[in-house]
């Protein structure tokens, strides 16, 4: 099942990369000679409202759900790790601020809280992207800070400060590839939660603006005709669905490598 979806998810992503070459129409070319036609020959998942096909569209919104979905968490792992690791190294009022930050964050649930960020930055990709950031940047400051007072007594930690490395070094090169591990195994998981997420913001209406295709917004057009022709809803579902799952497999793959009591 991991090999499968190792081979689903890099399927995915060439298509995102190679949109242009692969989609069969242009994503935004309209046709009122073409509304809402069932899938044919022609169009292979039909047309929607406005007579653009819709298996392109899905194409090329797989490149705005999968760049947002992987950079926003990736950008949110640099900076929650970074924090995490200075809170649980040094403590004291740092640890004390970036404690009741995070625990700010926290308080509210990651849908409600991109919510309140994107109504206030309005719609678009880099208030997508500074909403998911922010959304997830507290939940790897905290197990990063969780791992690192872990280590901070460990007796190789104190023998580094006991030699005179400096706090950097010791960070760097004795702290961090510890802590590494969970890390990566949430970055996976929330990679999936990430596009989950920047589907149902689109679908909303505050994350990627029309007539620009992500899969979210795509089922939201969808709405409009959803009994007469629901191929943009189903294909789109389909998309979300299967790239979510491809990913929470990776992710659980992951985990079951990297954690010491699974492997024994």
């Amino acid at each position: 099942m991991t090999l499968a979806s190792l081979v689903v998810l890099a399927a995915i992503v060439l298509i995102a990369v190679f949109a242009e070459q692969v989609a069969p129409y242009n994503p935004l070319a309209q046709s009122i000679l073409s509304v809402n036609q069932l899938p044919s020959a022609k169009h292979w998942l039909g047309t929607d409202q406005l007579g653009r096909d819709v298996l392109s569209r899905i194409i090329h919104g797989a490149r705005t759900s999968l760049l947002l979905g992987i950079s926003a968490p990736v950008l949110a792992a640099v900076i929650g790790t970074f924090l995490g690791l200075v809170g649980g190294y040094f403590g004291g009022w740092a640890d004390r601020i970036i404690g009741r930050i995070t625990d700010l964050l926290l308080a509210f649930p990651v849908l409600l809280l991109g919510i309140i960020v994107a109504a206030a930055l309005s719609s678009g990709f880099w208030s997508m992207l500074m909403v998911l950031t922010i959304a997830f940047a507290p939940r790897f400051a905290r197990i990063a800070r969780a791992s690192t007072l872990a280590l901070r007594q460990a007796p190789f930690v104190e023998a580094a400060i006991a030699a005179g490395l400096g706090h950097g070094v010791i960070l760097y090169r004795h702290i961090l590839p510890n802590i590494i591990g969970p890390v990566v195994v949430v970055l996976t998981l929330w990679i999936a939660t990430a596009i989950r997420l920047e589907a149902t913001l689109s679908f909303l209406g505050l994350g990627t603006r029309p007539p620009f295709a992500s899969w979210g917004n795509i089922i939201r057009d969808g709405l409009n005709a959803m009994f007469g022709s629901p191929w943009p809803i189903i294909a789109a579902g389909l998309a979300i669905s299967i790239t979510v799952l491809a990913l929470n497999m990776i992710g659980d793959a992951v985990r079951d490598v990297l954690d010491p009591e699974t492997r024994t």
